[in-house]
């Protein structure tokens, strides 16, 4: 009993502490001098807030920036592995050419009454003229990305508008190679996208090529979102696509 009426005491002297302090508090505030000093913290702790806010967001601009570093060096690790494996496998029809025996045909060779063999190495495939025929966006330049206003480019990187004119790329191909595919030899997956590629082309995008937000999502793993929107803007500026509406589509044709 005793030990219950003792915390309740010192539960109400630490009230009655607070309040004191409380009062004194608000009576400094009513001094001119404390006042001054008071308006001063108070505006030092507002700059304080805008300085952290800035750190924040330069953070989340670091980290943006080092994860594309990540994804660039593990592309560069890629090409090389893929130059190592060139180097290593030689196709063994190419001719080898030694120090020494270049140039090097002797007058007995000449005067054979055989003739002397070369051999020709075997014509590279070529793609074919469908696929050679299909436009594809230019990446940006270093140049015109400095050229991009702040505003628009926000904190995306070179890097990043690139990959997106990368993906966009593949969408093209892969939508018009299905479009230069004979009919006969089409999945009926590849029928139904045909047609809707038929349908959706007009007057305005003849002789053009185009896609739209579903050709994205169908042949690429980009988001369609506002990062993206602004990517397209970006691009608009350059000079690599446009848009032409119509039918409650919006369709982006390559320049």
């Amino acid at each position: 009993m005793a030990s219950d009426l003792e915390q309740i005491c010192s539960h109400i002297n630490e009230k009655i502490g607070n309040i004191k302090k409380t009062l004194s508090l608000r009576s400094c505030g009513q001094e001119p001098n404390l006042k001054t000093v008071l308006n001063k913290i108070g505006d030092e702790i507002i700059t304080v807030n805008e300085l952290l806010n800035k750190l924040e967001l330069e953070i989340q601009y670091q980290e943006q920036t080092n994860i594309s570093l990540k994804e660039l060096c593990e592309s560069l690790e890629e090409d090389y592995k893929d130059m190592e494996h060139l180097k290593e496998n030689i196709p063994p029809h190419l001719p080898q050419v030694t120090p020494g025996t270049q140039n090097c045909v002797s007058a007995s060779d000449l005067d054979s009454e055989e003739p002397v063999k070369v051999e020709e190495p075997a014509c590279t495939k070529k793609p074919p003229k469908e696929l050679r025929n299909i436009k594809e966006m230019p990446f940006i330049t270093s140049d015109e990305f400095n050229g991009i206003p702040a505003y628009m480019k926000c904190r995306l990187t070179y890097c990043q508008i690139n990959d997106v004119i990368k993906e966009i790329n593949k969408a093209v191909l892969s939508k018009y190679k299905i479009l230069h595919q004979p009919k006969k030899s089409m999945s009926s997956v590849a029928r139904n996208l045909y047609h809707r590629f038929i349908d959706e082309e007009t007057k305005d995008t003849k002789g053009h090529h185009f896609i739209v937000e579903a050709d994205i999502k169908e042949f690429t793993a980009l988001k369609v979102d506002k990062r993206f929107h602004m990517i397209l803007n970006i691009l608009r500026h350059c000079r690599r696509l446009s848009e032409v509406r119509g039918g409650r589509l919006t369709r982006y044709v390559i320049t």
